[in-house]
Parts: C-alpha cells; structure tokens; sequence
C-alpha cells in the first residue's frame, strides 16, 4: 500500500460501500447475507481507514499524524460506547470498563507485540526514543490505576464504582494526564517522538502528498472511522448472540468492540514496525492507548453523572494482574531503546493469556 499524489479509487469506494451497506441493514429485515456483507465492508473500510492516516501522517510530519489517528480513532471508540450504554444502561454498565482495558490489552501487547515481532523478524534489531516511550510509560500507568484500580480500594461505594465527585475527580484527573501529554508530544518536547533515521525507512526521501490530497484524505478518514463503527454496532447483536451461544462471559463483547476499532490503528503500526519505522508505530500504540483511557474515562463518567446511569469501572483481580503485568513488561521492553523479535513474542504471549483467561475466566 503505497503514498501517491493521487486518492486510489478502491479507498474511496470501500468507505462508500460500508455506508450503503449500513442503509441496507436500516431497512431490510436482519439476514445472514446482509450479515457476511458488513463483516466483507466492514473489512475493506478499515484498510482505507489506514490508507488515509498513513496520507494524513506523511502530510503533516510526527509526532502529529500518529496524533490525528489516536484521536479520532477514540472519539468514534468513545461514541460506539455511549450508544451502546444509552440503549441498555443497566446491562451495560461495565462496557465502558471492559472496552477501555480491552484496548489498552490490545493495544500494550497485541499491536506492540505483533510489531516487534514483524519488525524483528525483517530488521532483527530496531532503534526508538527511550525519552517518548518513557514519557507514554509515565503517563499510561497512573491513568490505568487511577481509573481501574482505585475504585476497587475505595469505601464510600461498595463495589467497583466511584462516587459522584470520586467520578469528576477521576474524569479531571484523565484530562489533565492526556492533556499534558499531547502538549508534551506536540509542543514542549517534540523531539522525543521523532522517529529515529535509519537507513532501512522506506519513507525517508518520499515526498509529502499535496494538501488538497491530504485534506481529502482527511475527510474520508473520518467519514470511513464512523463507517466502521457503524457497522460494528450494527454488527454488536449478532456478537452478543453469538457470545452467549458460547456461553463465554459479557466482557468479551467490550474486546471485540475495541479490536474492531483499533484495527485501523493496529494495521498502520504493523506496518510502520515493517518498514523500520518503529517510532511511528509505538507513537501510534501508546498513543491510542493514552487517547482511550485519557478520552473515554471523562466523557463516560460525565454520561453517568448527568443521565444518572451505572457505571462500573474497577477491574477483577484478575485482569489486575494482566494490567500489572503489562505495565511492568512494558517498562522492561522500551528501557533500552531497541528491541527485537523475543520482545515481541513475550508481549503475544501475555496478550494470549488475557484473550484465553477472557473466555476461561
């Protein structure tokens, strides 16, 4: 999938499609065929998704274009789930926690471990900025904690919930966190998420894309993020039907929401890992992991305060331990400032113990 100046035909028809076939499924009767045919969209506008961040990102330059992806991927994540919740408050009243520390799962060590395996097995050793990993690290951690762990430990509600003020707390908290954090990455200390120069980058002496090429690129990747998840709601029934069947535990609905949306984000990190651009493919990782918790946590709780909805957000003891067990991983994987493929195949192995302890609780 390579940058041109012009916008190929199949990246605009995808997001399209995925759109009539949203139209489709509004108005015909639920049928298998309509089914197979969002999941095939579905698929498609997900690789346009990334070809369009990839225009974004080589226009305006990092740490920026990894920036664009993580948000706007979020805020379409942060709007799946609050129409999900509005449609059922009580029943979904941890989706928001599963989807948020599925992602982070998904993202700490799926991306990350798919990356540097991929990256590994083609460059066999790769460099980054121990400085910006430091920096995501330092943040990552205490918005996890405070957000999914604290209120297990907390006594003025029984369970794993916030109070009221415990909740504004902790949404000001996740603001204030991301919020420095972006200033850090953009504006104070850019250079630490530059990436590093190395010969074997394929995009080291490409040409940016024009603007009007990247503004329209710009536009189809947001209107392609709100196709996906459409489908993905359109598609939420059928998950939890087919979840039940299985007798697997609610929970696995919140990872297959999060999987769903950061396929665009995943997709574009594996292959920036691929091309030795590791620095652009941790910056688009952490980034979405960051945004996720930094985004979601504010606006869910705000949701919860002013509709007077549920909301769970403390983890069981188990994915605490998964959520330790990442964070300490990742202070091991980005201290040295290279990595290879063992890394990698370490991070896949805690992200398949979190996958099988989900469905073997």
């Amino acid at each position: 999938m390579t940058i041109s100046a012009k916008t190929p035909l199949w990246s605009v028809l995808s997001p399209l499609l995925g759109m009539m076939t949203l139209i489709l499924a509004f108005v015909a009767p639920p049928h298998t065929t309509i089914t197979v045919l969002a999941v095939a969209t579905l698929i498609g506008t997900v690789f346009a998704a990334v070809y369009h961040a990839e225009v974004v990102a080589h226009r305006i330059g990092e740490p920026f274009g990894t920036l664009v992806l993580a948000v706007a991927v979020t805020v379409i994540e942060v709007a799946l789930i609050l129409s999900v919740m509005v449609s059922d408050p009580i029943g979904k009243s941890s989706l928001a926690r599963d989807t948020v520390f599925a992602a982070v799962m998904i993202v700490c060590n799926g991306i990350v471990g798919i990356s540097l395996l991929v990256g590994g097995v083609r460059h066999r050793e790769q460099g980054f900025r121990v400085a910006g990993a430091s920096a995501k690290l330092a943040v990552l951690a205490p918005l996890t904690i405070l957000t999914l762990i604290l209120p297990n430990v907390t006594v003025s509600t029984s369970g794993p919930t916030f109070t009221p003020a415990q909740l504004v707390f902790a949404g000001l908290v996740s603001l204030v966190l991301y919020g420095s954090f972006v200033f850090v990455q953009t504006i104070r200390h850019r250079d630490y998420f530059l990436p590093v120069t190395n010969p074997g980058d394929e995009t080291l002496h490409a040409p940016p894309p024009p603007l009007m090429t990247a503004a329209t690129s710009f536009a189809l990747l947001i209107f392609a993020l709100a196709v996906v998840v459409g489908l993905a709601k359109g598609l939420t029934p059928a998950l939890e039907t087919a979840i039940a069947a299985m007798n697997a535990p609610k929970a696995v609905v919140g990872i297959v929401i999060a999987g769903i949306v950061l396929l665009p984000e995943g997709l574009a990190a594996v292959r920036a890992a691929r091309a030795n651009r590791l620095q652009t493919s941790l910056n688009l990782a952490l980034g979405s992991a960051l945004a996720s918790i930094g985004l979601t946590i504010p606006v869910v709780a705000a949701l919860s305060i002013a509709l007077g909805y549920p909301i769970q957000l403390g983890l069981n003891p188990k994915d605490m331990v998964l959520l330790l067990l990442t964070l300490l991983l990742g202070v091991v994987t980005l201290g040295t400032g290279t990595t290879t493929l063992l890394q990698g195949i370490v991070h896949l192995v805690v992200f398949a113990a979190f996958v099988f302890f989900a469905f073997v609780p």
